[in-house]
């Protein structure tokens, strides 16, 4: 009896279990609902349009997104055409929608529309050919979108058209801004660059020269550090870097110029070991140290300069100070012919200023408006530079950036 009682109690749980499980599936069949489904469909299929759209318009960025950008409207056939009304890719479920007739009509309708104005041309055909223009937010013409349609474009298709169109130009756009960064970002290194001081190069190759005849170990040792030094400066890499990388580069600069001043050039160097891989813009910390042995020297024959990079929570902060003559509060923000004063030379004084503020555009435009620059000086007492950034910011790492991927 008690045998007959377990496998009944067994064959109770077995049912339960099943049970369990149909209801289990039940339940995730019907999570989705027809209404999110459809929203989810949606949302993917212009994540996929976007995805093309923003590498900029152009014939395989058209051609890829044609067919998401057609489902987006519901029509029966989509082309997409540039701004000056040339044809870049076409897309339908029937090639036969696109009759000679159509695309004639597809390729007048762009050209008209050109003007900023939605065309909408129908015929004999019962097709129905509506050509929108894609606009950026201030109005420039980006491209044309027009689809074809076997039923009469009533407002709900219209509508549809207007929003995709929309959407299809902000993702252009976007592409756009994102060119016309990379290139900014590469106009402020190659500034950065050239701004490095045509008298720093010539100083260090005359100290090099000085020392081949009474020194010739000591000037194979500076060639190699200036060799690395400019091959780090002028390297194809991205547009950050880290601190660790930076702070080689200076360590050079400062081998080069301590060779020139002696010991009348003081440096103290101070860093947190936990902030070394910190992620920093490319050349960040050159103009502030070259700018820091220029000015603080001028005018006098020796002077110390100091830097420190420590840990302050989720925040690195670099300061770079000397003791030397100091600027003009005043003039510094009023701009670069009177940034700098005690007997500097204005050309010296104008690649200062721009150097410091070309590296606090950068600072603030990859990590916000609460990192960048504060500058700490007067007339006769020194400058202390001080900067911050973030120990991590998600889209900002080493050797990334508009330049691709390089390393030393």
């Amino acid at each position: 009896m008690s045998g007959e009682l377990a496998i009944a109690l067994t064959a109770a749980l077995i049912v339960v279990a099943v049970a369990a499980v149909v209801l289990a599936v039940r339940t995730r069949q019907v999570v989705a609902t027809p209404t999110e489904r459809a929203v989810h469909a949606t949302l993917h299929t212009a994540s996929l349009a976007a995805r093309a759209l923003r590498q900029g318009l152009d014939t395989g960025s058209a051609r890829t997104a044609a067919p998401f950008l057609r489902g987006l409207t519901g029509t029966d056939g989509l082309a997409l055409f540039d701004g000056d009304g040339r044809l870049l890719a076409r897309d339908a479920d029937d090639d036969a929608v696109w009759n000679g007739e159509v695309v004639d009509a597809c390729t007048s309708a762009a050209a008209e529309s050109i003007g900023g104005q939605r065309r909408v041309m129908t015929h004999a055909t019962a097709a129905a050919v509506v050509a929108q223009p894609l606009l950026a937010e201030a109005g420039d013409l980006l491209g044309v979108l027009v689809v074809v349609t076997t039923r009469s474009p009533g407002p709900g298709t219209l509508g549809a058209v207007g929003e995709v169109a929309r959407y299809a130009a902000s993702q252009i756009e976007l592409a756009e801004l994102d060119a016309s960064r990379a290139r900014l970002d590469r106009a402020e290194v190659l500034a950065l660059r050239a701004q490095i001081s045509p008298h720093f190069i010539y100083n260090a190759l005359n100290t090099i020269a000085s020392f081949v005849r009474t020194d010739p170990d000591r000037a194979r040792e500076l060639i190699l550090e200036f060799a690395d030094f400019t091959r780090y400066s002028f390297r194809a890499a991205g547009q950050y870097t880290t601190l660790a990388d930076e702070l080689r580069n200076i360590d050079r600069y400062l081998n080069l110029e301590r060779a020139r001043f002696g010991t009348a050039l003081t440096v103290r160097l101070q860093v947190a070991p936990e902030v070394l891989n910190v992620v920093v813009p490319f050349l960040a910390l050159q103009p502030l140290v070259e700018n820091a042995v220029r000015h603080g020297f001028a005018g006098r024959g020796s002077g110390s300069i100091e830097l420190v990079a420590r840990d302050e929570g989720s925040d690195c902060v670099i300061t770079v100070e000397d003791d030397g003559i100091g600027m003009d509060p005043d003039a510094l923000r009023a701009g670069p012919s009177d940034a700098l004063s005690g007997g500097t030379p204005a050309g010296e004084g104008d690649s200062a200023h721009v150097g410091l503020t070309n590296v606090d555009h950068r600072l603030r435009a990859a990590f916000g408006n609460d990192y960048g620059l504060v500058v700490e000086t007067a007339i006769g007492a020194g400058t202390k530079v001080v900067m911050r950034v973030p120990k991590f910011r998600s889209g900002v790492r080493a050797g990334g950036g508009a330049f691709g991927v390089g390393k030393q």
